[in-house]
């Protein structure tokens, strides 16, 4: 009996998922907007109503910014909206609003991440920022960087804060940074003229979305298109704790589960269990505003204040951020990188080889030796492959030079020390043998 139950409910279960893919694009969009709108908990792509119904009622607002159709951010937003038994008796506390693309985004006030593809945003009527939530560091995986009771904890700190709301109103004002390039994505040059400011429901509604991703886009092509280098912020956008050390806990606000030997945490002293609560004056309620202060607030080689709580009593530590630190983030991960590949590496995908790896090639400590994990096929992510490069290829120098360790190093020299039409020089280990080619820096 119990097998035939099994049985029936596996076939349910596949017969689900295989009607999840064959619904096209858009048709996961609009039954999206058809489910949400039905059972009225969220206002649906409609800012301006969030900001009016939260000034009827004084609640604070919650925004949430959804890629769609994004299984990954299901696996999280469904749970949060549909089936915790904590977190949705919290949500009821605000005025719940749901945006689902950044058509018409006000670029000024929704500062954060773009290559995630679900960030959180908690706010007062008035448009003051409470903090944020919504952190990635992995293409696919999730659960290293957010959990439920982690938004659980930023729901909670948002309230408290509404609570207290106007007397902590000065530190709070720092958590709005400088005004952006452009007010809103479709005023970007790239993105001008192909975009509206808000979705077209009356023709293909997937078309006429802007993704996240896609400001991040427009924000280096402004620079590369005008001659200009991309700055550093640009390249290695919303630092991840860990490039200072930190690894927080993600059922937590923001408690530290380890602490980097060496490194800028660890010179601070800051500890394991330490629980970070204001960084530059400003309240923490996640991960995403700790990478927001490090992305907006955090110079090369400067300082950021932090307040800790350690066994329940405050401390407060001062954060030194060394030269470099940012190039120490990965962006294998993030979907922006993909135009930066095809412009300066032709299409590979690179990782820095392992030190036993290193140690049967020979390759000293600290010099360049990025295995090629990936070679592109199509369009100008084919050059390299055209020009003879292939899996497993290990570049050890470009231009002679060998202390691009890291793939950013590597996009980052093409696309800001070489210009378009240029042919760099990149000298291979295969089978131990040196072979050199050349990839051109394309548009």
């Amino acid at each position: 009996m119990m097998s035939r139950i099994a049985t029936v409910a596996l076939l349910t279960l596949l017969s689900l998922l295989n009607f999840c893919d064959a619904q096209t694009r858009e048709e996961k969009v609009r039954s999206d907007r058809k489910r949400v709108v039905a059972e009225g908990f969220w206002i649906y792509n409609d800012l301006p109503k969030a900001f009016e119904e939260a000034k009827k009622t004084g609640k604070p607002i919650v925004v949430v910014l959804r890629c769609l159709p994004c299984e990954e951010c299901v696996k999280l937003d469904d749970d949060l909206v549909d089936q915790d038994p904590i977190v949705r008796p919290l949500l009821k506390k605000f005025v719940c609003a749901r945006q689902v693309s950044t058509n018409g985004l006000d670029l000024s006030l929704f500062q954060y991440d773009t290559d995630q593809s679900f960030a959180v945003f908690f706010l007062n009527a008035d448009g003051t920022i409470y903090g944020r939530f919504g952190t990635r560091s992995h293409r696919t995986e999730w659960v290293q960087d957010v959990s439920i009771s982690g938004l659980a904890e930023a729901l909670r700190g948002a309230l408290e804060l509404h609570g207290d709301y106007p007397n902590n109103k000065s530190s709070l004002a720092g958590k709005r940074g400088s005004p952006p390039l452009f007010p809103s994505p479709e005023k970007f040059p790239s993105l001008k003229g192909k975009f509206t400011d808000s979705l077209n429901y009356k023709g293909n509604v997937t078309k006429s979305c802007i993704h996240c991703h896609q400001i991040g886009d427009a924000v280096r092509e402004y620079y590369h298109s005008n001659g200009k280098k991309i700055p550093k912020d640009v390249f290695y956008p919303y630092p991840h704790p860990k490039t200072v050390g930190w690894t927080l806990d993600p059922n937590t606000s923001a408690t530290l589960r380890e602490v980097a030997k060496g490194s800028s945490a660890d010179k601070a002293g800051f500890r394991t269990g330490d629980t970070i609560t204001s960084l530059n004056g400003q309240p923490i309620l996640s991960s995403a505003d700790i990478q927001w202060v490090l992305h907006h607030l955090a110079p090369e080689g400067g300082t950021v204040l932090a307040s800790v709580r350690r066994s329940e009593k405050p401390h407060k530590l001062q954060l030194t951020v060394e030269d470099g630190w940012r190039e120490q983030g990965d962006l294998s991960w993030r979907v922006s990188t993909w135009g930066l590949v095809g412009k300066a590496s032709g299409g590979l995908r690179l990782e820095p080889l392992s030190e036993e790896d290193r140690a049967k090639q020979e390759i000293e400590n600290g010099k360049m030796a990025l295995r090629v994990t990936y070679v592109g096929k199509y369009g100008t992510h084919s050059a390299a492959k055209k020009a003879g490069f292939r899996k497993n290829d290990v570049i050890i120098s470009v231009d002679g030079k060998t202390d691009l360790v890291t793939e950013g190093a590597f996009l980052e020299y093409g696309v800001n020390e070489r210009k378009i039409g240029d042919r760099i020089s990149a000298t291979v280990l295969r089978n131990k043998k040196r072979i050199t080619m050349k990839i051109p820096i394309q548009k």
